[in-house]
């Protein structure tokens, strides 16, 4: 089996402006932040961004580096609103394409099997055909003849995942309570990079169940040992979301001269001066 191991910005150099890139996790929980770090630190910019969002998308908006979002929402968990998304979304900084969760679901998962489209009841009957007027209905082929809306396929360049381990080839498990569709985003992706807690012998995944293995190496171009990457999103059960860490980022996006000082703090340096800062705290 090929070794896919690599780092954070041996993986950012293999992306380019323009992407569309997707990122798993679910809000505040079990996102690939030093995987969104490495972005920040680098030049890529007018991205369009798919995600069940929170702070990666708020991160990746304060940047200026969003063109386009494609969301289900984008919300911190224990604190419903992402400050930096809330704002940009306000000023109109970003083109936003808001979804029903299971219509980007769909949406993934048509790419993943890649069709053009699949058909929903979710979305029918909400202003969300109204705000997103390129989508558009089809009529069941058969006797019942129902009206569904066709939800377009969303292909992505590549896709951002953090799991809790890993072998060097590319097989990634889950530990926690919920996949949170990390799977569609890897299939739906032309590359898939997955960082994770800790690389394993494949062996030792057989410890925490087949059911869990939902990541297999066909679906990576990439693996990214990063221990803590999930901060300060929660990568349970190896840790839980750091709810001070994430009280202070919301009042730091309040205020341009604290988030200049959070900025200096905590992102002008490597992944290893962030986590330096963490542990300083």
């Amino acid at each position: 089996m090929a070794d896919k191991r690599m780092t954070a910005d041996e993986m950012v150099a293999e992306l380019r402006s323009g992407m569309t890139i997707g990122i798993g996790g679910w809000g505040s929980r079990r996102k690939p932040m030093s995987l969104v770090r490495a972005i920040l630190r680098s030049g890529i910019n007018d991205l369009t961004i798919v995600s069940y969002g929170g702070p990666d998308v708020g991160l990746l908006c304060a940047a200026g580096k969003v063109k386009r979002l494609v969301y289900g929402f984008v919300s911190l968990d224990s604190i419903p609103l992402e400050p930096h998304f809330q704002a940009a979304r306000q000023a109109g900084a970003i083109d936003a394409a808001e979804y029903d969760e299971g219509m980007l679901q769909w949406a993934l998962y048509a790419a993943s099997l890649r069709l053009p489209f699949l058909p929903t009841r979710a979305g029918l009957g909400s202003d969300v055909p109204r705000l997103n007027p390129e989508l558009r209905t089809v009529r069941s082929p058969y006797d019942d003849g129902e009206e569904l809306l066709a939800v377009p396929a969303l292909p992505l360049d590549a896709a951002l995942i953090h799991l809790n381990r890993a072998d060097a080839a590319g097989n990634a498990q889950f530990l926690g309570p919920d996949l949170y569709f990390d799977d569609l985003f890897a299939a739906a992706a032309a590359r898939a990079y997955v960082s994770c807690e800790r690389i394993v012998p494949t062996a030792d995944l057989a410890d925490g169940g087949f059911a869990s293995l939902r990541i297999q190496r066909w679906m990576t171009a990439g693996v990214i040992e990063a221990t803590n990457g999930a901060h300060f999103t929660s990568c349970d059960p190896d840790y839980p979301r750091d709810e001070a860490f994430q009280r202070d980022y919301v009042a730091a996006a309040k205020d341009p001269v604290a988030w200049k000082e959070f900025e200096a703090r905590y992102l002008t340096g490597s992944e290893t001066d962030y986590q330096a800062a963490v542990r300083a705290r």
